[in-house]
């Protein structure tokens, strides 16, 4: 497996927060290599503070209980075998800690496997090709509650749910999967019009069709509860 980690480029940082808002996570890789990597690119930052390594599961849970970070930086693969453990760490961690929020950062991208790790709990799924600025944004969006997707897994996420569409009688529509798909980047009602080239309105008719559906009361939760579903 390529043991690659987050492009570096200049001028990612934000201005210093509220110190409340500092967000430490631990770093869950089996190649110390990449984990290395990621800590010196994070730690660059002012609101990131990184806690914790772990290699395997085991090691995982142990550093999870002594550290308690507020978010944890998974890999799905964490070993030679066959299988991706980190799917039933992910699970795991979120059952134990319902408060903690995981954010996968992977070589790994299928369609369904995205859909499959948000529904262990896992509050976004990035991909290791990204930028240090989309990791970072995908890191603070799931640290304040939020879902992040990076373009990669978005478009991976959407196609796993369109799949699995006509098993419930609350299907959205494949204009709804698409907007579901621009949520999911955090775009707003204004910025999904335009792209998809609709009018502000219905794009807005689009996001309370899709909200009435899953039955959520907020955007953000919109795509969580969708792949936590697994269908529409």
């Amino acid at each position: 497996m390529t043991t690659s980690v987050p492009r570096i480029r200049t001028g990612d940082s934000l201005p210093p927060g509220d110190p409340d808002a500092l967000i430490e996570l631990v770093l869950v890789d089996d190649h110390a290599v990449v984990r290395e990597g990621l800590r010196s690119v994070l730690e660059r930052e002012p609101d990131v503070r990184v806690v914790g390594e772990a290699a395997r599961p085991d090691e995982a849970m142990r550093v999870v209980a002594a550290t308690k970070p507020s978010l944890v930086l998974l890999d799905l693969k964490l070993s030679s075998a066959p299988g991706l453990e980190g799917l039933d760490l992910c699970a795991q961690l979120t059952a134990t800690y319902p408060g903690l929020a995981v954010l996968v950062l992977t070589t790994a991208l299928e369609d369904s496997l995205v859909v499959t790790a948000l529904r262990h709990g896992a509050r976004g799924y990035v991909v290791k090709e990204v930028d240090t600025s989309e990791l970072l944004r995908a890191i603070r969006a799931v640290h304040s509650g939020e879902n992040a997707f990076d373009p990669r897994s978005s478009s991976a996420m959407v196609r796993g749910l369109t799949a699995v569409t006509d098993r419930d009688s609350k299907a959205l529509t494949a204009r709804e999967v698409e907007v579901l798909g621009l949520l999911a980047r955090g775009l707003s009602n204004r910025e999904i019009g335009r792209t998809l080239f609709i009018a502000e309105t219905t794009a807005k008719f689009h996001v309370a069709n899709i909200m009435r559906k899953l039955d959520v009361g907020r955007r953000s939760e919109a795509v969580y509860v969708a792949s936590q579903l697994g269908a529409f």
